[in-house]
């Protein structure tokens, strides 16, 4: 009974969430579809630079809906996104974060026309990892894609100081144990080449592929993720580059079942 009631009352706010965002202010619709300040939207629509179902609004606290109401500013529709979901080819010495101060972070790698308030990456790569990140601003999306639940199954290309062995295979199929303690479930190790494996992961601890190569004396020279699920990086999409997804797309690619 207490689950069905907490499935229940589950359900309700996430009703009323979805309620929240088809109804908007006027200011905060064009500042998230636009990628500019609040300040910058209401600015604008004082000046009569909006208009709402073809009649100017300069309040900018009026609500509109977004699902049948047509917001036009500066003479141009203002197509409605409620999320957005990016995959990027991550180069070398960027880091997964939304900002920092003083590094380069992915988000300021992110065009502008697809960039918008409250992006932030899918779980994190370090910062000389290479390959494959999403990008988003969907919170229960980017939580169902890293919840060690699901176990997606993410694969890396590690280049190593040294060549692995069977016994090495056997060990990281079992589970490693870490210097720290943790034990890591179950991996798929593959040689690929002199010094070079594959490794695939259902989970996503602080420099886990890192680490449990160390455990069997190994160091990683290079890392780079090339899938997560079915999901891969785009033929000729180069490092730095990003292409937009749909969430269709990605849940079924990256074989991820979430709640509607």
């Amino acid at each position: 009974m207490f689950r069905l009631r907490r499935s229940a009352g589950l359900c309700c706010l996430l009703k009323k969430v979805s309620e929240k965002v088809k109804k908007q202010r006027l200011d905060k619709f064009i500042s998230n579809q636009l990628n500019v300040s609040r300040s910058v939207a209401r600015t604008g629509i004082r000046r009569g630079k909006s208009t709402v179902n073809g009649a100017v609004c300069r309040d900018a606290s009026a609500v509109i809906d977004t699902q049948t109401d047509t917001v036009e500013y500066e003479g141009s529709v203002i197509g409605y996104k409620e999320y957005v979901y990016i995959l990027m080819n991550k180069p070398s010495g960027v880091l997964s974060a939304s900002n920092d101060k003083s590094r380069q972070t992915v988000v300021d790698l992110v065009p502008d026309s697809m960039k918008r308030q409250g992006l932030f990456p899918v779980g994190r790569l370090d910062k000389d990892t290479t390959g494959l990140l999403l990008i988003t601003d969907d919170g229960v999306f980017a939580h169902n894609c890293i919840s060690p639940k699901k176990a997606i199954p993410k694969s890396y290309i590690a280049e190593l100081d040294g060549d692995i062995n069977a016994d090495m295979i056997k060990e990281f199929k079992i589970g490693v144990t870490l210097a720290d303690g943790n034990l890591c479930k179950p991996a798929i190790l593959e040689r690929v080449d002199k010094n070079i494996a594959r490794i695939i992961i259902t989970e996503g601890k602080y420099h886990q592929i890192k680490r449990m190569f160390g455990t069997v004396g190994l160091g990683v020279n290079k890392l780079h993720r090339e899938s997560i699920g079915n999901l891969k990086i785009p033929d000729r999409l180069y490092e730095g580059e990003c292409v937009e997804m749909t969430k269709a797309e990605l849940e079924s690619q990256i074989l991820l079942k979430t709640c509607s």
